[in-house]
C-alpha cells in the first residue's frame, strides 16, 4: 500500500494531502468531509481532481490543512489533492493542467497603508 503527498497553499492556507489506496474515504483535519466542509461548494472545489480524472474511490484522502479561512482552505486542498495525483501517475497531467487544477493562485490580501482606511480605501476627503 503506496502513500501519495501533495502540498498545496491558496491564501494563507497550506495542505498537506495524503492519498492512500482504499474505498474514498475524505478525513479533514480528522472529522469527515462533510463536518470539516458543510458547504457543498467547498467539498466539490477541494476534490475537482479526483472527479476530473475519475479517481473518486481509488483512494482514501488524509488532509492536514491550517491557516485561513475555509475557501482558500479548500482552495489549498485542491491543489495538493492534484500534486498528489501527478504523484501516484504523472499522465494525469494531460487532464489537470487544461482544467487550472495545477496552477498555484497568486493572489494574497494587500496589506493596509498608514494614513489610509484599508488598503486602498480612503478616509473622506474634507476640502474645507
Amino acid at each position: 500500500m503506496k502513500n501519495y503527498q501533495g502540498t498545496g497553499r491558496r491564501k494563507t492556507s497550506v495542505a498537506q494531502v495524503r492519498l492512500t489506496s482504499g474505498t474514498g474515504h475524505v478525513m479533514v483535519n480528522k472529522l469527515p468531509i462533510t463536518e470539516y466542509f458543510p458547504i457543498e461548494i467547498y467539498r466539490k472545489d477541494a476534490l475537482l481532481p479526483m472527479a476530473l480524472t475519475n479517481t473518486d474511490g481509488q483512494f482514501d484522502v488524509f488532509v492536514n490543512v491550517r491557516g485561513g479561512g475555509k475557501s482558500g482552505q479548500a482552495g489549498a486542498v485542491r491543489l495538493g489533492v492534484a500534486r498528489a495525483l501527478l504523484e501516484y501517475n504523472e499522465e494525469l497531467r494531460s487532464v489537470l493542467r487544461p482544467a487550472g487544477v495545477l496552477t498555484r493562485d497568486p493572489r494574497m490580501v494587500e496589506r493596509k497603508k498608514y494614513g489610509q482606511k484599508k488598503a486602498r480605501k480612503r478616509f473622506q476627503f474634507s476640502k474645507r
